[in-house]
């Protein structure tokens, strides 16, 4: 690992500007799509000045979005570009998190590498140390956090410019993200094209246990894998064919160890093993169960170069009434749609049967709208908090990032609510035609914390915004309270229908933010930022020699958060983070890597075989 881009300079390419309008759309495509394949397919760019602005903090209402990839100064690093963002939260400390994205580093190129940012007060300031590896192509980031708070980070990893995919390895983290320690050798963990991985936090035998499932295109070979670790990510068991060929979907784990996974294949499914928490048994799948999502996945229209969004899949396990309800959700295209709706199911007997597909997005002309990179969280108290972007308010492509959570289990969800302001999704390309092809949310029990992308700043060398991570907090006190209702117990069959959404307007109500400026436009201010910086080693003994302690007291409440956009004059946060000086330093020697267990040879699959992704 090495700290930020390097400064040196030559000439900075000009790209043309893509003019895009909602009729010179790039063709909808239902699955299997055509070209998706993460792939090499450009050199880096050639070394070039670094140039930074100030940071952006974008309020809307009472909602305030935060750069997350900035420089060691808190600034924009200008002519980057960063997207497809997962964000992991300490369970110990809500300050404590973490974001993982590909870094462009310069948006004449897309070669990617493997970025991440962390905060330690809340998300209102973010560090983004450096790439995981100077110089090595990386794609498809995946972030998690364990039950104590440590932090893993699996993503694809490849030499160029021979290319080695489809292979990934996993890092961790146990200082809250501010340096990363390779747990398996390079492309050691095996998996494949579009991986999602989940971690057993539950107290039974496969505590700490981590699972990972690909789109088929994987390492190994061939088939929609799944693969286990049982040691942290230090060594994976050979790859297992997972039925029905889900892509695309997230995993989860409920109360009892039981491994779920959601994704598209002929059809949608939800996948369940019940022993690949023994770590003696090689995992079997005993439950495929066919969901019915209310359309498709879909790649293309909004989002050219890639896909409209993917499926997520999530366990409650609050312990009350509605504990391990299996919920998923997807932004999908309907029968006869040129765009997506966001739609959402649930099961309440262990992924036997699932309720009929219910629409989120409240729009009245719905259908001439585009919803998609739909997601969602599980609060630990059983609330659903569900985001996505969606281009109801502005006429044309430009789209927001809107919200909306139930508190009855997803039979009734609040009225839809915009976020952030509104971007361009087709600017800040990085030589390639999309803003990555997801966003995350991991929720509390007050609300949730976003990674999203998003092209609020302005490269006035290039005439156009760019693309960039942010960070907002999302609470249901900012929008209106669904009406309760008394039949959220679990129930084996459906109790709802895709048409029982709110009938509120498209538009949000609440008041008007409490924050000094009165614009809702994005503006940019210089803030002060903590100096921490991180190294990281190849070793999993490696341990920080120092923290910041600056934030210990800092507690992010809503007047906080509005004063740091304030003014553009860097003042009105420096007693939160300027004094921190600690520097995160990894010293220990390098020792050997444990040699991943071999694989075997998986079974073929008779799906077509998944789209590569760019």
């Amino acid at each position: 690992m090495r700290s930020s881009t390097t400064s040196s300079i030559s000439c900075l390419f000009l790209l043309t500007a893509i003019a895009t309008a909602s009729a010179q759309l790039a063709p909808v495509q239902r699955m299997p799509f055509a070209e998706h394949l993460e792939k090499y397919d450009n050199p880096p760019a050639p070394p070039r000045k670094i140039e930074t602005s100030p940071r952006m903090v974008s309020p809307y209402g009472v909602f305030i979005s935060y750069q997350a990839n900035v420089d060691q100064n808190g600034n924009n690093i200008v002519g980057d570009a960063a997207n497809e963002c997962v964000i992991s939260v300490d369970p110990t400390n809500g300050n404590r998190m973490t974001i993982a994205w590909r870094q462009f580093n310069d948006v004449t190129s897309n070669f990617r590498q493997g970025g991440w940012g962390y905060s330690t007060d809340a998300g209102v300031h973010w560090t983004f140390p450096g790439v995981l590896q100077n110089g090595v192509f990386r794609s498809d980031p995946v972030t998690k956090s364990d039950e104590v708070g440590n932090f893993f980070y699996l993503s694809l990893q490849s030499t160029w410019p021979t290319q080695t995919f489809y292979c990934d390895d996993l890092w961790r983290s146990t200082n809250g993200g501010q340096s990363w320690v390779e747990q398996s050798p390079d492309r050691g963990a095996g998996g494949g094209d579009k991986e999602w991985f989940t971690i057993d936090k539950t107290n039974g035998p496969g505590h700490g246990f981590q699972y990972q499932a690909d789109d088929g295109i994987n390492c190994s070979g061939g088939g929609v894998q799944f693969q286990r670790s049982t040691n942290g990510g230090v060594t994976w068991q050979s790859p297992i064919t997972i039925p029905g060929g889900p892509v695309y979907g997230t995993l989860d784990v409920d109360t009892n160890g039981n491994l779920f996974i959601g994704g598209e294949g002929n059809t949608f499914y939800c996948v369940r093993s019940s022993n690949a928490q023994l770590g003696g048994q090689t995992p079997t799948f005993d439950r495929v169960t066919p969901v019915n999502m209310g359309g498709d996945l879909s790649s293309g229209g909004i989002n050219p170069g890639g896909l409209d969004g993917m499926l997520f899949l999530a366990i409650d396990r609050s312990g009350g009434p509605t504990n391990n309800n299996i919920y998923m959700l997807a932004s999908v295209l309907p029968s006869g749609r040129s765009t997506t709706d966001v739609m959402f199911v649930r099961s309440t007997d262990g992924g036997l049967t699932f309720s009929a597909p219910h629409r989120i997005n409240d729009d009245a002309n719905f259908q001439a709208h585009w919803h998609w990179f739909g997601t969602f969280a599980v609060a630990p108290n059983g609330r659903l908090d569900a985001v996505w972007y969606d281009n109801r308010n502005t006429g044309n492509d430009n789209s927001q990032l809107f919200y909306s959570y139930s508190t009855d289990a997803g039979l009734t969800w609040s009225p839809n609510i915009a976020v952030s302001a509104a971007f361009n999704p087709h600017e800040g390309y990085p030589n390639q035609n999309k803003i990555g092809d997801y966003i995350t949310i991991v929720s509390d029990n007050i609300g949730g914390n976003v990674a999203y992308s998003a092209t609020f700043n302005f490269n006035p060398t290039r005439g156009q915004h760019e693309e960039d991570v942010y960070y907002v907090r999302v609470t249901p006190s900012g929008g209106a309270t669904p009406t309760p209702t008394v039949t959220a117990t679990p129930s084996p069959t459906p109790t709802r229908t895709p048409t029982a959404t709110p009938t509120a307007t498209a538009t949000a109500t609440r008041t008007p933010t409490a924050t000094p400026s009165s614009t809702p436009t994005a503006t940019a201010t210089a803030t002060a930022t903590p100096t921490a910086t991180a190294t990281a080693t190849r070793t999993p003994t490696a341990t920080p020699t120092s923290t910041p302690t600056a934030t210990a007291t800092f507690t992010p409440t809503p007047t906080i958060t509005a004063t740091a956009t304030a003014t553009a004059t860097a003042t009105a946060t420096a007693t939160a983070t300027a004094t921190s000086t600690a520097t995160a330093t990894a010293t220990s020697t390098p020792t050997p890597r444990v040699t991943p267990t071999p694989r075997s040879e998986p079974t073929p699959r008779g799906r077509p075989t998944p789209p590569p992704r760019p």
